[in-house]
């Protein structure tokens, strides 16, 4: 399975573990298309339970909460680590195998069990949203968890693997000294080059997205649209040819022609199904409940029954540019003076409108 790599590093990218879905730029776009599709109701209903979250590990917007899943993994939480993805075997597909049997969910679902995949997730978050019993503060984690897990089931290498950890263990020659793993090209690199502002992209994309084209994305459901993305890396993203497994000497290897231009196509496509049914889940879920007016509420932490920490001790002070920027740094798997460079670059430039 994924989320661990052997180190190699390059003058420019390194390799990031765990793998980041689509990154901070991704998870924000796929947000920003969904709320255009939001039935009014609906938006306003969402808005109403993130305005009682007072976690301060992510921004407090819709297209900022869709990045909280891989903050909260990244403050410790491994236990969520193997719901970002279903690890469906090239050589073997078989989406029961990857989601462990389809456990059963724990009540609530943000509390486990640690070993199951982000179909199952999608589900159970999108059934406690709809239920009218789920108490306020399970209400708001199934939301921040649905925001990023309809994203993260739709990068291709989060559902699919070639016993190489979803392309983490393969390393990708960007020409020159420049390497970047599979999986992270596909998180980052890919997006990055369709364009790197995330309103601007979402923009973009939607406006191409066909009326009969939302309609008939709509259709299925996790299960259909995760392995709709498992035939996306099998016939683009492991075009590159890597063998299967894990091999810690493997040289880098050079994208055949046009793989660039090939993923950059089926990137935007997953980015646009993405947003598209995160609308759809969402106005599913939220047509008929009744949302009650913000108060702040606790968050429990997932796996227990303490309410969840505000983190305030570790982020006081913690500007949205610096936390956009650690997000960045965290996606692009950099560490120690590289990392500090990269964020303060990032800061100025993001608060210079850059």
């Amino acid at each position: 399975m994924r989320r661990t790599f052997a180190s190699l590093l390059s003058a420019a990218l390194l390799l990031p573990t765990p793998a980041l879905a689509w990154g901070y730029e991704g998870h924000r776009v796929v947000a920003t298309i969904a709320r255009g599709y939001l039935q009014p109701a609906v938006r306003a209903k969402v808005d109403a339970i993130l305005a009682q979250d007072a976690d301060t590990l992510t921004g407090t917007d819709m297209a900022a909460r869709a990045t909280w899943a891989d903050a909260w993994r990244g403050a410790g939480h491994r236990e969520t680590a193997q719901w970002h993805f279903a690890d469906v075997e090239l050589d073997g597909p078989d989406l029961a195998n990857a989601c462990f049997g389809y456990p059963a969910a724990e009540q609530p679902a943000s509390a486990g069990p640690a070993r199951d995949c982000v179909v199952d997730k999608v589900r159970e978050f999108a059934a406690e949203l709809a239920a009218p019993a789920t108490p306020p503060a399970e209400r708001l984690l199934a939301l921040k968890y649905l925001l990023h897990f309809v994203g993260d089931l739709h990068q291709p290498l989060h559902a699919a693997d070639n016993h190489d950890r979803g392309g983490n263990c393969v390393l990708l020659s960007l020409g020159g000294t420049r390497t970047v793993n599979l999986h992270s090209y596909w998180d980052t690199v890919a997006v990055e080059a369709l364009g790197r502002d995330p309103d601007q992209l979402a923009a973009t994309l939607r406006a191409r997205i066909k009326p009969a084209q939302a309609v008939a994305w709509q259709q299925g459901d996790a299960a259909t649209w995760a392995m709709e993305a498992f035939q996306v890396a099998r016939t683009t993203a492991y075009r590159v040819g890597s063998p299967a497994g894990c091999q810690s000497d493997a040289a880098p290897i050079a994208a055949p022609a046009g793989y660039d231009a090939a993923a950059q196509a089926a990137v935007a496509l997953q980015l646009e199904r993405a947003g598209v049914r995160l609308a759809s889940v969402l106005n599913r879920a939220l047509a008929k409940v009744a949302v009650a007016a913000p108060a702040p509420v606790s968050v429990p932490a997932a796996g227990s029954a303490r309410p969840a920490p505000t983190h305030a001790s570790t982020m006081a002070g913690r500007t949205p540019e610096s936390l956009a920027c650690s997000a960045d740094a965290d996606a692009r798997g950099l560490h120690g003076k590289e990392r500090q460079r990269f964020r303060r670059g990032c800061i100025r430039d993001r608060r210079a409108g850059g």
